[in-house]
């Protein structure tokens, strides 16, 4: 990959690449990480509803609707990272994706009730309670045995996620990455 770019790794869109502007804090989830992931949600989320809060270059909403989710909501504080969101949005003729400018927190809040499938968060590292906010906000979306994946700079406690809801079903450290798999409990 050049520099500037992170490329979809599976599904329809498999090999096409995304920009990737120089944000502060902008940490595009590694290959090896999604591969992780997209393999302990499954390759097939046909008909899924996910939502990428911080959706920075928009990689896991992208990398899902490849895999055939019907509903993708990518959310973005950033204008000119939403910008090209939006370009690739239609570069791609991506039917049921769109992008929310805002605060992600106030997004997640503003959502339909037990409606998401998956929420993807990947929060500034250095913003711990604010991640520790979108958390609280997100679980009231999922659907009953939803899921959320959560990227941190540190792993999180079996402790503190049953306080929100949460159990913890996959872990994976790579490098200063902590990526978690949490379910909603019924």
């Amino acid at each position: 990959m050049t520099p500037g770019e992170v490329r979809i790794i599976g599904g329809s869109w498999k090999r096409t690449k995304l920009k990737v502007l120089d944000r502060p804090g902008l940490r595009p989830t590694p290959d090896r990480v999604r591969e992780t992931l997209f393999n302990w949600l499954g390759q097939d989320l046909t008909n899924w509803t996910c939502v990428d809060a911080f959706a920075g270059t928009g990689v896991l909403g992208f990398e899902s609707a490849s895999r055939g989710a019907s509903d993708v909501l990518l959310m973005e504080s950033d204008a000119a990272l939403c910008s090209v969101l939006n370009d690739k949005i239609q570069a791609l003729k991506a039917q049921g994706m769109r992008v929310q400018r805002g605060d992600a927190l106030m997004g997640l809040k503003s959502l339909k009730l037990s409606s998401v499938d998956v929420v993807f968060l990947d929060p500034p590292f250095d913003q711990v309670s604010l991640m520790q906010e979108a958390l609280k906000a997100s679980v009231p979306t999922l659907k009953p045995l939803g899921h959320l994946y959560l990227e941190s700079a540190q792993a999180q406690t079996d402790e503190v996620l049953l306080g929100l809801g949460l159990e913890k079903r996959k872990y994976l450290k790579a490098g200063q990455v902590h990526a978690h798999l949490l379910r909603k409990l019924p």
